[in-house]
């Protein structure tokens, strides 16, 4: 690697190799050469800035960020102006004078660029062979806004954003208990992405926790970019369609599942965090069940399973149907899906393949345009496709009602990833559908339920607590009853600390 020198001062510094070696090495106490490397190291930073100045003290003094990363208001009302007016003594400063909440002192430089890439500004002084560290981050950032996946009616209406810092407050807000442990790591060997873990110490099983910390410690990449890299490296079963891990970008629920015993682990730079471990109902409730009255919140929770039936089998049992069993059918339903099928010329299932496809295409291209555009994009195609697909004989009126149903189901689901599933699974179930009949479909649920069953996250059996059956936990899954009645936390999250609430209603059983 080749040398570089500078002239500062009239001075000649020494020759400053540029490797990685220079990392391992502490600084000088020598200003000038502490600036050379320092130039040396950040030579293609435009935004690199080095403000030169001189302490009351009478001593010379660098002090170095990146202009886009730091709150300039805090560097020179919190830093500049102590050092340049107040500071009597240079030992002041080590002792941290300095209106800055958090310093640091380090002498390496590796731990200088480190500090200095997180948005922290770091302060040389001609010589002292040791350098301080102020937190001063200060770059751009979103303001808290309702999450729009998840949507409520009379949830909380905050939601994560980009970063980790304001994502773990959110949370602690709902729980500001000092159970409440927080374990941070770092994630990438370029991005050096802030990874935080998250749980009640009482209250989580302790394996979880190390398990989650082995799987973090073992992820190898440059960077993590957004939570949804992060699940696919630490998730049981990655090849699975099904998700094991809950993104969600909401603190009320993040801090609920932290309360029945899980951890939650905040990325930064992303503004959803990841939950584990879950099971597979744990992916139909929602915040809104919890806010309702019990009996309203039993009723949808009922339809959102009704609504995973319908996506997975309702456009296979058609197919089934019109192509194997259609004695089953009242014969004044049956004539009017003959008329209707009579100027098709394709096969059922030629014809609901066209339809879903068209459907799934039409979804995604109304998620990538912009808001308006796409809610018209998708109003309108659908309905001029399908009426002009009956039209034009490509496909039965029956089909068109069938897919819109289809499509309604799909969306009932709550959780995205979970719904996008489902909905992919349609495709094998109508194939079994048109080679088998209902047969296929028996077939295709059966090693559907079989999958469910066998995967785990983090240990727990994802089809708990179906398979295993845990009745106890039922209270929560196909229903919702009464808060009151909710006395232990699920056995499904296998809590350490199982009771949490005690008599709350006259009359009642000690839990």
């Amino acid at each position: 690697m080749g040398t570089i020198r500078r002239w500062l001062n009239g001075k000649k510094t020494i020759p400053i190799n540029k490797s990685s070696d220079l990392l391992n090495q502490p600084i000088s106490g020598i200003l000038e050469n502490n600036l050379v490397t320092l130039q040396a190291i950040f030579s293609h930073a435009p935004d690199f800035v080095t403000r030169q100045f001189q302490l009351r003290t009478g001593d010379k003094a660098i002090l170095v960020y990146l202009e886009g990363l730091v709150d300039k208001s805090a560097i020179n009302n919190n830093i500049l102006t102590p050092l340049i007016y107040e500071v009597d003594s240079v030992n002041d400063i080590w002792n941290s004078s300095i209106t800055i909440a958090k310093t640091e002192i380090v002498t390496l430089w590796a731990d200088i660029e480190d500090s200095i890439f997180q948005g922290k500004s770091i302060l040389l002084i001609d010589g002292q062979m040791r350098s301080l560290v102020m937190n001063t981050q200060g770059w751009p950032q979103r303001s808290i806004k309702e999450p729009q996946i998840e949507s409520t009616l009379k949830g909380s209406h905050q939601g994560f954003v980009e970063t980790s810092g304001q994502n773990i407050a959110l949370i602690r807000r709902y729980l500001p208990n000092r159970e409440l442990k927080i374990k941070e790591y770092t994630i990438g060997s370029r991005g050096n992405t802030k990874v935080s873990i998250m749980y009640l110490e009482d209250v989580v099983q302790p394996d979880f926790v190390k398990e989650m910390e082995d799987r973090l410690l073992q992820v190898k990449v440059d960077a993590i970019l957004n939570t949804g890299e992060l699940a696919e490296f630490i998730e049981d079963h990655p090849i699975s369609l099904f998700p094991q891990l809950i993104l969600t970008e909401r603190p009320d629920s993040a801090a609920a599942h932290i309360l029945q015993g899980r951890m939650v682990v905040v990325v930064d730079h992303s503004p959803s965090v990841i939950i584990a471990p879950v099971t597979f109902s744990a992916f139909f409730q929602s915040v809104d069940d919890y806010s309702n009255r019990w009996i309203i919140a039993s009723f949808l929770r009922l339809l959102r399973y009704l609504a995973l039936v319908t996506t997975i089998s309702l456009s296979a049992v058609y197919i089934a149907i019109v192509s194997f069993h259609y004695e089953v059918l009242p014969l004044d339903l049956l004539i009017s899906i003959g008329g209707s099928r009579a100027k098709v010329p394709f096969p059922p299932i030629i014809e609901a393949l066209l339809m879903e496809l068209a459907l799934e295409m039409l979804r995604e291209a109304g998620l990538r345009l912009p808001g308006p555009i796409g809610q018209t994009i998708g109003v309108v195609g659908g309905i001029v496709i399908g009426q002009a697909a009956v039209q034009a004989g490509i496909v039965s009126n029956i089909m068109v009602i069938i897919v819109a149903i289809t499509a309604i189901s799909s969306f009932i689901i709550p959780d995205y990833d979970m719904s996008s599933s489902l909905r992919l699974l349609r495709f094998p179930m109508m194939l079994m559908a048109a080679l088998f009949g209902m047969v296929g479909i028996v077939i295709g649920l059966m090693i559907i339920g079989a999958h469910l069953i066998s995967i785990e996250s983090f240990g727990i059996s994802y089809g708990s607590p179906i398979a295993p059956i845990r009745l106890s936990d039922w209270k929560d899954v196909w229903i919702r009853v009464p808060m009151w009645k909710m006395k232990k936390r699920p056995l499904s999250a296998d809590p350490t600390q199982l009771i949490r609430q005690g008599v709350n209603r006259e009359g009642e059983d000690q839990p």
